[in-house]
Formats: structure tokens, sequence, C-alpha cells
């Protein structure tokens, strides 16, 4: 992801094709050393393709991958309903808690944590 980085860096300061030398000195700026292998094998993959063309391919191939957030949402009216049913008795036992915290906490002698 770093050489993909560092590619695009050099792609948006004015160099249309970003070589080996281009993207080391990105990447040894902050202090990164490069794996020859790795970069090379970016720009091979990436030499001579505009680059907002390849993202706009990763941006569509994204828009059709579902996001988790669908599922938890299916599945929570479901689990609402039989939550609902206890949800009484359960907030008498949440009360009584919150009364017996407020007992323990005078029992720090006066010294609280930042005190």
């Amino acid at each position: 992801m770093r050489y993909v980085a560092a590619y695009l860096l050099a792609v948006l300061g004015g160099n249309s094709s970003p070589s080996a030398k281009d993207i080391k000195n990105i990447l040894g700026s902050v202090g990164i050393e490069a794996d020859d292998t790795r970069l090379n094998k970016v720009i091979s993959e990436l030499n001579g393709k505009d680059v907002n063309e390849v993202l706009n391919a990763g941006l569509s191939k994204l828009a059709s991958v579902p996001a988790g957030g669908a599922v938890a949402a299916a599945s929570a009216p479901g689990a609402a309903a039989p939550a609902a049913a206890g949800a009484a008795p359960a907030a008498e036992e949440k009360k009584e808690e919150k009364k017996e915290e407020s007992e323990e906490s005078d029992e720090d002698m006066g010294f609280g944590l930042f005190d």
C-alpha cells in the first residue's frame, strides 16, 4: 500500500510516469526503505495507465461489495421484540445497581482519582 500511495503522491505532484527512483525518494523522505520487487510490481502494473481511470474502476468494484451494516440492521428488528418483553425487570435491576454503586463510591475516604 505504501508503494501505491507514493506512486499517487508522485502523480499528484505532476510526474505522470514516476520511476522507481522517484518513489524511493518519496518513501525515503519518511524513513521507509523500499523493497525493489514490490516497487517494480506496482510500477509495472500502473505504468502507462491513467491513475484517475484506475481509481474510478476500483471505486466501481467497491460499490458492489456488501457492507456489514446491512446485515446488522436486518437482524435488529427481530432481536428487539424479545428484548422488549423483559425490559421492565431489567430496568428495575439497573436502578438498584446504580444505588449500590453510589454507596461504594463513598468508601474512597474522600480521595478522588484527580484530587
